[in-house]
C-alpha cells in the first residue's frame, strides 16, 4: 500500500504578499538613493525571499499536514528572515529612523533590555509548542497568522540585538553575545530534544493525518524536534563566529582611529 502524499500546493498569502512587496520598496529606494552595497541588497531581499518561502511556498501547505514541515516554517521566520534581513541594513539605510528608533528605545524601558529579548524569543517558542496552542493555531487561521507574526516579532527583537547597525544604550559587549546566545539557544535546543524523544505524539492534530510520505506522528514530531535543535546548534555556532570577526574588526578600527589621533 503506498504511503498517502500530502497536498504541496502554494498558497500564495496575500497578506505576506502586501508586505513583503511594500518593505522590498520601500528598501530598494532608500537604497538606490544612498547608492548601498550589493551584498547589504542580496541579504535584505534574500531575508524578504524566505519570509515569501515560508508563508506562500508548499512549506505553508505541507506545516498543516507534517510537524516538521511546521518546524521548518517557524525557523524561517525566527531566525533566518530575520537574520538576513537585519544584515542588510546599515546606519546610513536607516538614518531617517535612526532618532525616532532612539526615542522608541527609551520609551520602550525594561522592554528595550536584552534580557526582555531572551524572555520573549524563548517564551515564544515554548507557548506555541504547548499542545493546545500548537493545535488551537492549525484549527483557526486568526490563530495562526498571530502565531507567525510573534516569531517575526520575537525573532526581529532577538537578533536586533546582536546585528542592529545602530548603537543601543544596552549594547552587548565583551562576552555579552555569547552568554545572551547560550542562554537562548541552549533552552530552546532543549525543547527540540524533549519533542524528538517524547515517548508518544503530544499533538492531536497531527495524530489525525494519515501519516503522510509514510510517517507516524511520534516518527514526523521526533524529525521535527531533531530539526530544531539542530538549527539551534548551527545558528548559534555560525552566529557567534560572524560576532567575533566583527568585533575584531572593530577593534581594529578603533586603534587606527586611535594611532591617527596620536599622530
Amino acid at each position: 500500500m503506498l504511503a498517502a502524499s500530502p497536498d504541496a500546493g502554494w498558497t500564495l498569502e496575500p497578506g505576506a504578499l502586501v508586505l513583503v512587496a511594500v518593505l522590498t520598496f520601500l528598501y530598494v529606494r532608500r537604497w538606490r538613493a544612498v547608492d548601498g552595497s550589493a551584498g547589504r541588497l542580496t541579504s535584505f531581499l534574500a531575508g524578504m525571499a524566505l519570509i515569501l518561502v515560508a508563508l506562500c511556498s508548499p512549506i505553508d501547505r505541507l506545516g498543516e499536514q507534517l510537524f516538521f514541515m511546521h518546524m521548518i516554517q517557524h525557523l524561517l521566520l525566527l531566525d533566518l528572515a530575520p537574520i538576513l534581513v537585519l544584515l542588510g541594513l546599515t546606519k546610513v539605510l536607516l538614518r531617517p529612523l535612526t532618532r525616532r528608533l532612539v526615542r522608541i528605545e527609551r520609551a520602550a524601558g525594561p522592554l528595550a533590555h536584552p534580557v526582555f529579548a531572551i524572555v520573549l524569543y524563548v517564551a515564544t517558542m515554548v507557548l506555541w509548542h504547548v499542545p493546545a496552542m500548537y493545535d488551537a493555531a492549525l484549527e483557526h487561521p486568526v490563530v495562526h497568522v498571530l502565531e507567525h507574526v510573534t516569531f517575526g516579532l520575537a525573532g526581529g527583537l532577538y537578533w536586533w540585538h546582536l546585528l542592529s547597525p545602530i548603537r543601543a544604550r544596552r549594547r552587548l559587549g565583551g562576552m555579552g553575545p555569547v552568554v545572551y546566545m547560550l542562554s537562548t539557544k541552549l533552552l530552546v535546543g532543549l525543547l527540540g530534544v524533549v519533542l524528538a524523544f517524547a515517548p508518544e505524539a503530544i499533538y492531536d492534530f497531527y495524530e489525525r493525518q494519515p501519516g503522510y510520505w509514510g510517517l507516524s506522528p511520534g516518527t514526523d514530531q521526533a524529525v521535527g524536534g531533531l530539526i530544531m535543535a539542530l538549527e539551534q546548534s548551527i545558528v548559534m555556532g555560525v552566529a557567534l563566529v560572524f560576532l567575533f570577526v566583527r568585533a575584531l574588526g572593530e577593534s581594529d578600527r578603533e586603534d587606527e582611529r586611535a594611532e591617527r589621533y596620536a599622530s
